[in-house]
């Protein structure tokens, strides 16, 4: 997660000292209006029962997210460009801090990411829950039952004589 200057469509703003170390858990619940205006970002038709499951721990200089984040979205066939719906169930695993490695003294494994920044002792779990949406999304969406036809070529079709005519050619 990247600090922007303005939240997006779903905003939950924490501050990472005041997280009740007794309750380690939130729900993310996004209203109506946020999941149209999400879907709209997305460029996906709908989104519905969009919720996040949260859960933290560690401290507030290093905190650990984990969870799940499910909806109903509607996506557009990428074959047969129909609507339809699909269930998404992404797992969650973030950690932020507000230590950020300098390129020079700290050597970050490049197997793993680096840790996303605590801005002003704040992180958003509402952008998390979007975010891990957005993983979620199938980017070639297929509606269940349709099948690719690859498209026969007619023997008179333009393109067919096109191609006779450069066979003859060479």
């Amino acid at each position: 997660m990247t600090p922007k200057s303005t939240a997006g469509p779903l905003s939950r703003p924490f501050r990472v000292d005041r997280l009740p170390r007794d309750r380690a858990g939130i729900v993310i619940d996004a209203t109506p209006e946020e999941e149209a205006a999400l879907a709209a970002d997305f460029g996906i038709p709908a989104i519905r029962d969009l919720v996040g499951r949260l859960h933290w721990s560690g401290t507030p200089a290093r905190l650990v997210i984990t969870g799940t984040v499910t909806a109903t979205v509607t996506q557009v066939c990428t074959v047969s460009l129909e609507p339809f719906e699909a269930e998404v169930s992404e797992p969650v695993e973030i950690v932020f801090s507000d230590h950020q490695p300098e390129q020079k003294q700290d050597v970050v494994d490049e197997e793993t990411d680096a840790p996303d920044p605590i801005v002003n002792g704040t992180i958003d779990l509402g952008q998390v829950t979007a975010e891990f949406l957005a993983l979620g999304l199938d980017p070639y969406p297929r509606k269940p039952g349709i099948a690719f036809e690859p498209v026969v070529e007619d023997k008179d079709s333009p393109l067919s004589i096109l191609r006779s005519l450069k066979r003859d050619e060479a």
